[in-house]
């Protein structure tokens, strides 16, 4: 202990003793999301209740619920107290909560200590990898908390709501007005169906088949597990074919599709380039990539990110749609989809404090990505050379 003793430092040592044993009440605090037509927001009302039942208090910012439904007297009669601006909340708030990564104007508002628990997706963003080193903020993302069996459970509802919105954007710019070939994915009586070619057989990739073949389209499944592949097979029979992931296939078969769902995942680190700009040529004109991965950095090599207000572009008469917020679309849905699987680790946080429930939970601890302005996850470190401290120096 430093002398002389400040008032200020036992009051603190008091608060972090008493996280340890559950006893503290910390102030949380979530914001309007300000990226491109992003709707969706960090807490919903119940998810405040049950933060208020526990003895937190909770900062919401003015309207920041609007776009998913939840009015300010939804939070206020939660529990919450409203707050006219961001700025407030990033004064106040011990941990913020978010859907997406803070843009350049948010972190500059971040601050030493401060808990940010949202989506990060840090191997495709160095500069905002960066910023938020020199935030100094402890930094858990969404994407890579696992479970007891190897899932990703805070990844899971978007990519099954991204896996479900990709088909219907898919078959939305095929139409020829939106500068696809003009085609139908169920097709018509005496005219053959869409060939839709899905790259991965995870979440997005299941749940990108399961709409597919429900609008009658012929759909192919590639993906390098068996076991994935087997799982498929499953659970759609005959109706899905599958094959083995590898160049040589995915260049034999891209050429055949009108749409094409990029889904493959490698957690926490940027996504593998599978469709090469040679492919594109190949390709036939008009047909659609949907990049679900492109968060990830996407899985085509002409992939670049766009926003719902601009949700495309064109590369060698392939039309591209790389929006990097899907889910935004749907924000009531997602919202809540979203919070009824963060709802428990924000508890955590907020009741135990970020070390100790960290300690106490393995997986919420593969979320763990930045603190004290160092960066200490695995995968982001390779992604960009940046140098990888081990977490349990603060764990």
């Amino acid at each position: 202990m430093r002398f002389p003793v400040r008032a200020e430092d036992l009051y603190n040592d008091f608060i972090a003793e008493q996280r340890i044993f559950g006893k503290s009440r910390m102030i949380v605090g979530t914001l309007k999301e300000i990226k491109n037509n992003e709707y969706r927001v960090g807490l919903t009302p119940s998810t405040v209740y049950e933060l208020r039942h526990a003895g937190h208090e909770v900062l919401v910012e003015r309207s920041a619920g609007w776009g998913a439904g939840f009015g300010d007297e939804d939070y206020r009669s939660s529990g919450a107290a409203l707050c006219d601006t961001a700025d407030e909340i990033f004064t106040r708030a011990e941990m913020i909560v978010k859907v997406k990564e803070p843009l350049h104007s948010e972190i500059d508002k971040l601050r030493r200590g401060q808990i940010l628990f949202t989506y990060l997706h840090l191997a495709a963003d160095v500069a905002l990898t960066r910023g938020l080193m020199a935030s100094g903020a402890t930094c858990i993302a969404y994407e890579t908390v696992t479970s007891p069996t190897g899932g990703l459970p805070l990844l899971a509802p978007m990519s099954e709501i991204a896996g479900r919105l990709a088909p219907q954007m898919g078959a939305h710019f095929l139409e020829k007005q939106s500068g696809g070939r003009g085609v139908l994915l169920s097709g018509a009586p005496g005219v053959p169906p869409a060939d839709v070619f899905i790259l991965g057989a995870g979440s997005v990739g299941v749940q990108a088949a399961t709409i597919t073949v429900g609008m009658g389209a012929n759909v192919l499944v590639a993906d390098r597990s068996i076991e994935a592949l087997r799982r498929i097979e499953a659970r759609f029979g005959s109706r899905v074919s599958t094959i083995h992931s590898s160049r040589h296939a995915i260049q034999d078969h891209i050429r055949h599709a009108d749409l094409v769902i990029c889904a493959a995942l490698v957690p926490g680190a940027k996504a593998p380039v599978l469709v090469t700009r040679q492919m594109l040529k190949t390709m036939k004109p008009g047909a659609v990539i949907v990049d679900v991965a492109i968060d990830q950095g996407g899985c085509c090599e002409t992939s670049r990110p766009t926003s719902h207000a601009e949700p495309t572009y064109v590369v060698d008469d392939i039309v591209h749609y790389c929006v990097t917020n899907m889910p935004g679309v749907t924000p009531r849905t997602s919202t809540q989809a979203l919070n009824n699987a963060t709802q428990p680790f924000v508890l955590s946080l907020a009741t135990k404090g970020w070390r100790k429930a960290l300690q106490d939970d393995a997986g919420l601890r593969a979320g763990l990505e930045i603190i004290d302005g160092n960066l200490v996850s695995a995968p982001v470190a390779a992604a960009h050379g940046l140098e990888q401290t081990e977490p349990d120096r603060y764990l």
